[in-house]
């Protein structure tokens, strides 16, 4: 599906460049005239965006991952020090994962620019106009998808900042040769933006294949946007939307990961050839060793949250027992078990975390959306093999999204997002992750304060 040769044009998206990132040899690129010259071509370009999103860095697992870690779901025993940095809350700001993931994010973020911008003056007759409406919603929905995931990153989240505190700039242009230096944009800003390109494209998408952009994912990021914005009403009513969408449905047991389930609204797919590019995305990080790495098992946290109600079929079917990075025998998920090759597809957005939403969502704002926070909640834990609760408040949602979603990158967010410490009592750092401290987000890298005088860097670093 994915095309590495078209997305190579990523070289002109970068709005902060290195001259070595501009120094492609002729054969190396294909330029912009000939890259949207046809139909074809075009949606190449298309497909590039998926390939970029593919590195770990993107939405293959590194960061996904990173969040469980920095709060409360893993215990990361890894050697890597960028990584150990997040674990033990002394980030520093020349942290070279960090610098790869900006670059990497804004990489992807710039091929959907180019979408956008040149998918409407492609010359080709064949190229309908409902086939260029589609691409460029999808690209549109990608470009929500990553700026928003990468601004809960760098900004303080609203619940702490009001929305006010700085995150990343909104670059929305492909780069034209003139190098620009834009200042970060604020949180509400960056959502503000999202919500527009998601409100655009949501009418230009379809459901036909869930390893790109659907109409059923736009449904779900808005009402994941709305839910982060405490906007509950609104979430309630996407995540219903999005569950009443007919070409989606929840799944019936947990088969589904590494599939093209209809229980996902959009799944990135890898495969062996075309897949995760390093051992530090789903697969590689959370598999025992010697096939994985072994350095993202269970915390003992989590273990004893699973343990505290026996026999959920959450726990008992997907994890896997085996040696951890340190050579201790760890408890570790099996949701993405092909550690040798890396080529476990990337659950992005699926249809539980919508239940989820829905139960949230309708429980603070007093409404019944579709159906009660009771019966949302009761049926996912009908289909983990527990028994129905009577009642449910807060607490007991939160804990359905922490054992629904653990190991899938949410967890960080739905603590801070809650205004709850990132550990809990007994753990390390506990006060250092408390919502509002300075390194439960990211620093801006210091190779783009170097570069550009606009950007500011955030408290702390």
């Amino acid at each position: 599906m994915k095309n590495k040769l078209l997305a190579i044009i990523i070289l002109a998206v970068t709005f902060l460049s290195c001259d070595d990132k501009l120094d492609l040899s002729p054969e190396d690129q294909l330029t912009l005239p000939v890259s949207f010259s046809n139909k074809t071509l075009a949606l190449g370009v298309l497909n590039g965006i998926y390939s970029a999103s593919q590195q770990d860095d993107v939405l293959n697992g590194t960061w996904q991952l990173a969040g469980e870690w920095q709060s409360d779901n893993v215990n990361f025993v890894g050697s890597f020090p960028t990584f150990n940095e997040l674990r033990t809350y002394t980030t520093l700001s020349d942290n070279t994962s960090i610098s790869g993931m900006w670059d990497d994010r804004y990489e992807s973020i710039g091929t959907a620019n180019l979408v956008i911008k040149y998918v409407p003056l492609v010359e080709d007759p064949n190229f309908t106009d409902s086939e260029r409406a589609n691409a460029i919603a999808q690209a549109k929905f990608m470009r929500a998808l990553l700026y928003f995931d990468f601004a809960n990153w760098f900004s303080q989240p609203l619940q702490t900042g009001n929305g006010t505190t700085l995150a990343v700039p909104l670059v929305l242009e492909p780069f034209d040769g003139v190098v620009n230096y834009p200042s970060r944009a604020t949180l509400n800003e960056v959502f503000a933006q999202v919500e527009q390109d998601l409100l655009s494209a949501l009418p230009n998408l379809d459901n036909t294949d869930n390893s790109k952009a659907t109409r059923g994912a736009c449904l779900a990021l808005l009402a994941r946007l709305y839910l982060y914005q405490d906007r509950f009403p609104e979430a309630a009513d996407y995540a219903n939307q999005a569950i009443q969408e007919g070409s989606f449905a929840l799944a019936s047991d947990y088969t589904f990961y590494n599939t093209v389930s209809n229980e996902f609204y959009f799944t990135l797919v890898n495969t062996a050839a075309d897949g995760q590019d390093s051992g530090e995305g789903f697969s590689g990080l959370s598999n025992p060793t010697p096939g994985g790495r072994g350095d993202a098992p269970f915390s003992q946290n989590l273990l004893d949250a699973f343990a505290a109600e026996p026999g959920d079929k959450r726990f008992t079917e997907l994890t896997q027992v085996g040696p951890d990075a340190i050579g201790n025998n760890s408890t570790f998920t099996s949701k993405f078990p092909e550690a040798v090759n890396n080529s476990d597809n990337a659950p992005v957005l699926r249809v539980t975390e919508m239940y989820l939403t829905r139960a949230e969502a309708n429980f603070r704002a007093g409404s019944s959306v579709g159906d009660t926070p009771l019966n949302d909640i009761n049926a996912l834990r009908s289909r983990a093999g527990l028994s129905d609760l009577a009642s449910v408040d807060l607490d007991a949602i939160l804990l359905e999204r922490r054992k629904e979603l653990c190991f899938e990158g949410h967890r960080r967010m739905d603590l801070l997002r809650n205004n709850m410490n990132l550990r809990r009592a007994g753990m390390a750092n506990v006060s250092e992750s408390a919502p509002g401290q300075n390194k439960v987000i990211l620093p801006i890298p210091v190779n783009q304060l170097d570069l550009n005088e606009n950007l500011t860097q955030n408290p702390g670093y």
